[in-house]
C-alpha cells in the first residue's frame, strides 16, 4: 500500500455522482472510491448528489432503497436543495450543488480531492465552485480530477456535432480540460474523447486534440475486489441465497446489467431459444432499465426464463458466483457505448466456474483481458455458438479461464486506483 492511514497526505475527498439509488456502474465507482479513501484515513469523506425526490421524478432507473447496502459510517451522503424560485428556468440544481461544494472547501481543513463522475454537468459545477475562490479573496487547498465516461462524448460532444451545435462540445472539452487531472475510465473513451477532440479541432480552429492526448489519464472504475474474492469459500452462503431464488449452483445462466437496447438483452434471449442449453439451465435476466417491460413480454412464455429486478447488493455477488455462465451481449448503439464493462470484471472478481460470455464492444477488452468467450456484437448465431460452447467446457477448462479471469481483475481494486490518483495529488494543488 502506497499511503497508510496515519501518512496519507490527501485530508478530504468529495465526490460529485449521480449517486444511489441509481442502478449505475459509475455511482458504485463513486462508493467504492469513497470507502477506500476512509480506509485509508481521510478525516472527511462526502458523496455530493441529487435530492431523492429529483431522482424518483427522472426517468434514471432506481434501485429499492432497501437493497443497497449502507455506507460505513464516516461518510457523509449529501444530497442539497436545489437554489432559487421559479425565475430561475434551469440551473437551481447545480447552484445549489455548486454552492455546497463551495461551503465543504471552506469548512474543510487540509488538502482535498475533489472528483466529479460524468462531466455533464458535474464538471462545470466542479470549476464553478473551485473558480469561485478566485476573486473571493480566499483560498482552496483543492485538486480537482474529472472522469469522463462514454455517454458524455457519445452522447453530448456527438449530438453536439451532428446537430452543428458546437459551442456545446467546445464547451464540454474546455471546461474538462481546466480539472487538475482529467481522467477516462479505459483506453478506449480516451480515444473517443481525443478524436471528439480533434472533430472540433477541424471544425472551430481551437487545439484541444495536443492537450488531450497529453494531459488524460486513464483511471479504471475502482471495484471493492474484497467483496467477491471469498465467495468461493462462502459456498454453504451462496447456495443458501441461491435457493431463496429458487435457483441452485450451476442452474442457470445469468445477465445482470441495465436492461437496455445496447446491452443486448433482445440478442441473448433470441439465442437462448435454440441453444443447446435450453432444457438444461434456467436464463436469468437481473437488472433494471427502460426495455424491462418489452423483455418481459418478449419472454412471457418462456418458463425458463426469469427476470429479477430487486438483486441486492448482498445478493449479486452470490448470483455471479453461482451461475453456469454470465453474459453481457453488449453492442453499440448512438445513446450507449459500453467503455469499460465494470460488470465484466465484477463477475471475473466473484469466482465460480461459469465463464464470462461477451463481445468486444468498446472498452470491454479491457475489463475482460481477453479471459471470457467472446462473440461478435449483435451476432446471434456467434452468441448462440459460445452458449454452446459453455455447456462442453470441461470442469478443468471452465477453472483455468475462472482463475485467469480472477487473476487479472485485481487490477482493479479500489485502493489501487485510489492510491494512483492520489500520486498525482500529492504535491499538486489547484490554488484557487
Amino acid at each position: 500500500m502506497l499511503f497508510t492511514p496515519p501518512e496519507c497526505p490527501v485530508q478530504n475527498a468529495i465526490f460529485l455522482v449521480r449517486a444511489d439509488p441509481i442502478i449505475c456502474g459509475h455511482s458504485t465507482e463513486a462508493r467504492n472510491l469513497a470507502e477506500a479513501a476512509l480506509a485509508m484515513g481521510m478525516k472527511n469523506v462526502h458523496i455530493v448528489s441529487y435530492p431523492l425526490e429529483t431522482l424518483e421524478q427522472s426517468s434514471l432507473p432506481l434501485k429499492d432503497p432497501s437493497s443497497i447496502t449502507p455506507y460505513s459510517r464516516g461518510i457523509s451522503m449529501d444530497r442539497p436543495e436545489p437554489l432559487g424560485d421559479y425565475k430561475v428556468l434551469d440551473g437551481r440544481l447545480g447552484l445549489g450543488i455548486g454552492g455546497h461544494l463551495v461551503d465543504l472547501l471552506h469548512s474543510l481543513p487540509g488538502k482535498t480531492m475533489l472528483m466529479d463522475l460524468y462531466l455533464v454537468p458535474h464538471g462545470t459545477m466542479v470549476m464553478q465552485a473551485v473558480n469561485s475562490f478566485r476573486n473571493s479573496g480566499t483560498k482552496a487547498d483543492v485538486f480537482t480530477i474529472g472522469e469522463a465516461v462514454g455517454s458524455d462524448i457519445t452522447n453530448i460532444v456527438g449530438n453536439a456535432l451532428a446537430e452543428d451545435r458546437l459551442g456545446a462540445a467546445q464547451l464540454v472539452l474546455s471546461n474538462y480540460l481546466e480539472h487538475d487531472h482529467p481522467v477516462a475510465v479505459s483506453r478506449f473513451t480516451k480515444d473517443l474523447i481525443v478524436e471528439a477532440g480533434r472533430k472540433v479541432d477541424a471544425r472551430l480552429g481551437t487545439n484541444f486534440t495536443g492537450q488531450l492526448e497529453r494531459r488524460v489519464g486513464i483511471s479504471f472504475p475502482a471495484i471493492h475486489t474484497n467483496d467477491y474474492l471469498n465467495l468461493d469459500q462462502r459456498s454453504a452462503e451462496v447456495d443458501g441465497l441461491l435457493a431463496k431464488r429458487g435457483l441452485s449452483r450451476d442452474g442457470y445462466v445469468m445477465f445482470l446489467s441495465r436492461i437496455a437496447p445496447a446491452k443486448g438483452v433482445d440478442d441473448l434471449i433470441e439465442a437462448w431459444r435454440d441453444c443447446d442449453l435450453r432444457g438444461r439451465k434456467k436464463l436469468v435476466i437481473c437488472g433494471n432499465g427502460p426495455a424491462k417491460q418489452k423483455i418481459r413480454e418478449e419472454t412471457a412464455g418462456m418458463e425458463d426464463v426469469m427476470i429479477l429486478d430487486d438483486v441486492s447488493d448482498v445478493e449479486k455477488g452470490p448470483l455471479m458466483n453461482g451461475c453456469f455462465a454470465w453474459c453481457l451481449p453488449s453492442k453499440p448503439k448512438t445513446e450507449f457505448v459500453e467503455t469499460f464493462g465494470i460488470a465484466v470484471a465484477e463477475k471475473m472478481l466473484a469466482g465460480g466456474l461459469g465463464p464470462v460470455i461477451t463481445t468486444r464492444t468498446g472498452g470491454i477488452p479491457e475489463a475482460s483481458g481477453g479471459y471470457c468467450l467472446e462473440h461478435e456484437a449483435g451476432n446471434v448465431n456467434e452468441l448462440r455458438s459460445c452458449l454452446n460452447r459453455a455447456g462442453g467446457m470441461s470442469h478443468a477448462e471452465r477453472m483455468k479461464l475462472s482463475e485467469n479471469a480472477r487473476r487479472f481483475a485485481l487490477q482493479f481494486d479500489r485502493v489501487q486506483i485510489l492510491e494512483r490518483l492520489i500520486e498525482k495529488a500529492v504535491g499538486c494543488s489547484h490554488a484557487a
